[in-house]
């Protein structure tokens, strides 16, 4: 099982330098996690910066994977990981979810780097001109 962070997705979508690290598990649906914070974040950004049809793509892309709802549960374990590695509230939230369903995080947030189950891929500087 695989989750993409949301700079994962933002990457991906934006057609970056380091898109293709996470296509192949975007492209996997059935092995595919999604929070829904994810699709909070997503769609936000996209909303800002491309506009509001770019971001209606998005989250429907988002949505063939299976999307997990934040449970007092959840909340509860992302509230403890928040604390135990200081991350950021929907980073814990995306942290546990993967580990509820045993599934490996994608990321290029530094927030990540170095935690269990992680895939991380620094972000990549666009050449200057």
């Amino acid at each position: 099982m695989n989750v993409i962070d949301s700079s994962g997705w933002l990457e991906y979508f934006a057609g970056g330098r380091n898109a293709s690290h996470f296509a192949a598990p975007l492209k996997d649906s059935d092995s595919l996690i999604v929070p829904s914070v994810s699709i909070y974040e997503v769609f936000k950004v996209l909303l800002r910066e491309a506009g509001e049809d770019a971001a209606l793509q998005a989250a429907s892309a988002m949505q063939r994977g299976r999307v997990i709802d934040l449970t007092p549960q959840l909340a509860l374990s992302a509230a403890s990981l928040s604390l135990e590695h200081s991350l950021p509230m929907a980073d814990s939230i995306i942290l546990a979810s993967a580990r509820a369903h045993e599934a490996v995080v994608w990321t290029q947030d530094i927030d990540f780097k170095g935690l269990a189950n992680v895939k991380y891929f620094p972000k990549r500087k666009r050449p200057t001109r």
